[in-house]
Order: structure tokens, then C-alpha cells, then sequence
């Protein structure tokens, strides 16, 4: 059997091998360290903001920021279903309930519209909203020029998980830089990886410093251990920070080959019937094209044989996202929608699309979906 060609594998160059024996060799081998303050220093800037903060985990910034703006028990976040079980779990840790909102069509990001719609709805009823967390799925920005004024006017923070979106853009902004604060996850599947980490980025001083307290045990600036609220251990080890500057140099060539292989599969397979490609370029939106996702319209087809079969192949490709209200451990909370990312889910599939994918493997990719789909 070929080599199993996998979903979204890290870029390691000799860059990253450099980066991690300069970091091992300045003796600051625990967290925080100088490489952990240029990692956030580099990452603003390419984002735009004014701070950022290196965290363990996208989970734990999309954690500090909720608790921050007031998340707990009693209060409620409105967030997209279609997304990763860390977007809910990060509200469910801090007791707030979350409230899902539905998928738009064409690329499966939230519906904006339904989103600010969700929100009023609960300011109508008296509840307290803290916060709205749209996901940009796949490297593509939400529809924040909606989002973004439209809650400004109803005066509930807008966080964006922008897990999956680093140098994305909308316009001729940074997805990261939109609303209050934004959280990038660098796990070992993401456009750049840092192993596994996090970024909490944001104009906010006072979100970022709080954060920051927090995920350091919730330390008291005095000399023994005082402490005042609970804590977290979420802080980026320095050496995983030197990771993550060695990628994000790379981040544009990163992007680049995965733009390379969306277009060629957009050129392969958008034109069979019934198959579309999420996230069609626009003027407006630049994916970094993380995952290459397709959509079939077609009676009768079963995604999983079509995953099972690739599978069996050697090659990797997986559902769509699993909306959250359709999740077990989520059947309880509110879903306003729901209809539309349920049936992306029952009919799309993510290809493999990582950069260090070549050509030859992605045309095997290519003939595979196509046999199966002209079956």
C-alpha cells in the first residue's frame, strides 16, 4: 500500500529544527521566555492588534476571554454549531449556556444575520448575552462586516475563533483583528503549528493583562504566592514559542501551496455534477484555504461509504464538522436554526490538504473522489 496520505499534516523545515536548538541552548527550557514575548510580539503585528498573548491551547484563549467578559452561570453565548467541540466546551467551562446558531450555504460559516437575530432575540427575553463567538471554518473569515457593526448596535462583544483562519482576510483585514479579541489555535493540524498552543490577541490592555494573570495560576504581583481568583497553568512554553516564530516566516509559503491545491481541485472536481467546492473566491474574502472541503448534492449519496472507501485507500478525509446541537453532550442547550449545517454535515467531506501534500499524491486524492462519485 502507497504511503496513507493524511488530512492536514505540520511543515517542518530546518528552520523550525534551528529555532528549537536555539531555544534549548538560552537555557530557557520551562515556560515564558524571550522566545514566548517575540512569538506575541510577531503574531499582533501580523494580525494587527495591538497584544497578544501565547497560551497553551486555542481552547484556553477562547477560556480566559469568556471569563473575562463575564462568562458564568446564568449568562449565555451565542456561537456557531457547525464548529470544533472546543468553541462549546470553552463556554461550558465557565457555566454560561451556549446558543448555537445556524450555517449559511455557501461556505458553512455561521448565518450572520441569524446570528444578530439570536442575539436580540435573547435581549428581548432579559437574558444576558456576554459575548457572540462566530468560527471562521477552514481559513475563512465569518461575514464580520455584518457581525461586526450589527453588534456593536446591540452591544454584546464580539470574540471571534479565528482557530482555523490565521492569515486569512476579509478585505483588507487580518481575520484575528475583528471585534474585541480573537483566539488562533497553532495545534499540529493548523495552517502553522507550534506542536500545540495558542494566541489571545486583542486591542484590549486590560482583556490581555487579566487573561494573562489568569493563566498563570492567577498570581498576585507580590513576593509569596497570593491569589485571588482561580487560576489556570495555560501559558506557551518557550520552546514550542520558537516553533511557531520559525513557521509563522513561513507562514505565506504555508498559505501559498494550499491555496496551490484548493484551486486544483476546485479545477479537478467543481465541475462534476452535483460537486462544489466551500468558500468560492470572492473580491472580499482570502481564504488560507486549511482544509479543502467538498460539498455533494446528489440523491442517494452516503458520505460515510465514500469515507470509508478512501479510507480503505490510504487516504484521509473526514466529515464535515458535527454540528454541536447534534452533539450528545450538547442536546440540551439552544439551537436557533440548525437545518442548514445539518444537511453540509450529512453531505460534505474534507480532502487532504496539507502543504507538504504533492502533486502525484493529490492527483491520487483527485482519481479516487472522482471514481467514487462517477460510481
Amino acid at each position: 500500500m502507497t504511503d496513507r496520505i493524511h488530512l492536514s499534516m505540520a511543515n517542518i523545515s530546518q528552520a523550525e529544527e534551528d529555532a528549537v536548538v536555539r531555544a534549548i541552548r538560552s537555557g530557557w527550557v520551562a515556560p515564558l521566555g524571550p522566545e514566548v514575548d517575540a512569538f506575541e510580539a510577531e503574531i499582533a503585528e501580523r494580525v494587527g492588534a495591538k497584544h497578544a498573548l501565547a497560551l497553551a491551547s486555542g481552547t484556553a484563549a477562547l477560556h480566559l476571554g469568556l471569563i473575562h467578559l463575564g462568562a458564568r452561570p446564568g449568562t449565555h453565548v451565542v456561537t456557531s454549531s457547525m464548529t470544533f467541540a472546543a468553541t462549546a466546551n470553552a463556554i461550558a467551562y465557565t457555566g454560561a449556556t451556549p446558543v448555537f446558531v445556524d450555517s449559511q450555504e455557501s461556505d458553512a460559516n455561521v448565518d450572520a444575520e441569524l446570528m444578530l437575530q439570536a442575539v436580540r432575540d435573547l435581549k428581548d427575553r432579559g437574558e444576558e448575552v456576554v459575548a457572540a463567538v462566530p468560527v471562521d471554518l477552514f481559513g475563512r473569515a465569518c461575514d464580520y462586516d455584518v457581525l461586526e457593526p450589527g453588534l456593536a448596535e446591540l452591544e454584546v462583544p464580539l470574540f471571534c475563533d479565528a482557530a482555523e483562519s490565521l492569515g486569512a482576510r476579509l478585505g483588507d483585514r487580518a481575520a484575528g483583528s475583528f471585534g474585541l479579541a480573537s483566539a488562533f489555535s497553532f495545534n499540529g493540524n493548523k495552517i502553522m503549528t507550534t506542536s500545540g498552543g495558542g494566541m489571545l490577541v486583542s486591542d484590549d490592555e486590560a482583556l490581555i493583562n487579566h487573561a494573562r494573570k489568569l493563566s498563570t495560576q492567577a498570581r498576585e504581583p507580590v513576593p509569596w504566592y497570593e491569589h485571588t481568583e482561580h487560576g489556570y497553568n495555560y501559558r506557551l512554553s518557550n520552546i514550542l514559542a520558537a516553533i511557531g516564530r520559525a513557521q509563522l516566516g513561513r507562514l505565506d509559503e504555508l498559505i501559498g501551496r494550499r491555496r496551490e491545491i484548493r484551486a486544483r481541485y476546485v479545477e479537478a472536481l467543481g465541475g462534476l455534477e452535483g460537486v462544489r467546492v466551500l468558500g468560492a473566491e470572492d473580491d472580499e474574502h482570502f481564504d488560507n484555504c486549511w482544509l479543502t472541503s467538498i460539498v455533494v448534492d446528489r440523491p442517494g449519496f452516503d458520505v460515510d461509504a465514500v469515507q470509508a472507501s478512501l479510507s480503505e485507500q490510504g487516504i484521509e478525509a473526514r466529515h464535515l464538522w458535527k454540528p454541536m446541537h447534534m452533539q450528545p453532550v450538547f442536546a440540551d442547550a439552544p439551537v436557533v436554526g440548525g437545518e442548514v449545517c445539518e444537511s453540509l454535515f450529512a453531505r460534505g467531506l474534507n480532502l487532504p490538504s496539507s502543504s507538504t501534500m504533492t502533486d502525484e499524491q493529490q492527483e491520487r486524492v483527485i482519481d479516487a473522489v472522482t471514481t467514487l462519485l462517477d460510481a
